[in-house]
């Protein structure tokens, strides 16, 4: 009877232990889902990159022919890192902040502060009001397709004013996104693996010379 009971424990180990090494620990999954989410970040990157400089070049090639560029130089990428504002001038660097935000699941940030910056330029009223419901119904009501991060009662103001729309209507929320984005996103883009691959300038590589 011991015996019998000894053998099945003894199963039950090796059963264990096999189905421990056939399962990654936690620390594994974490590096894969990095190394995943670092490669579809690399790949977004590089479409928005591309995109952006097609279209740029597209338009330019009505007037004459330009020079296509499908990545910032080292100096413009390093230029991003002075202030936040620098950035998102930078039609490069805000194809690569968004994808970065993209990659980290919070995108809807900077689409929000964009709608707000192509708000803020409309100048009929009817326009103006048509926009204002827009953005409220993408961003700001509860569970909005991309809802952002504000506090009830900025979207309680929000709300009562929009049928009466001002250009200032999003301007707290645009300011606390904003802050959002370059208190917290900004420095981690900086310290993220791409955007150091950015400033690196190319390696010169010598020839060797002829005896």
């Amino acid at each position: 009877m011991q015996s019998a009971m000894f053998l099945a424990l003894q199963h039950n180990c090796s059963t264990m232990e096999k189905n421990a090494s056939l399962c990654p620990s936690k620390e594994e999954k974490k590096g894969k889902m990095k190394k995943t989410l670092m490669k579809d970040w690399k790949a977004r990157l590089s479409y928005f990159l591309q995109n952006s400089s097609s279209s740029t070049n597209a338009k330019a090639n009505k007037k004459g022919p330009q020079k296509a560029c499908f990545r910032p130089s080292p100096e413009e990428a390093q230029l991003w890192s002075e202030t936040f504002d620098e950035l998102l001038a930078s039609k490069y660097g805000l194809a690569a902040f968004r994808a970065f935000l993209k990659s980290e699941f919070c995108e809807e940030n900077i689409d929000f502060w964009l709608a707000c910056e192509d708000f803020k330029k409309i100048k009929s009223p009817q326009k103006l009001n048509t926009k204002a419901k827009k953005i409220y119904n993408d961003f700001i009501e509860r569970e909005a397709p991309k809802e952002i991060n504000i506090d009830f009662q900025t979207k309680n103001t929000i709300a009562q004013n929009l049928n009466e729309a001002t250009h200032t209507c999003f301007s707290v929320a645009q300011k606390r996104v904003y802050s959002l984005m370059e208190n917290n996103s900004y420095p981690r883009f900086l310290e993220s693996e791409f955007y150091q691959e950015l400033c690196k300038k190319p390696s010169i590589s010598r020839e060797p010379q002829a005896t």
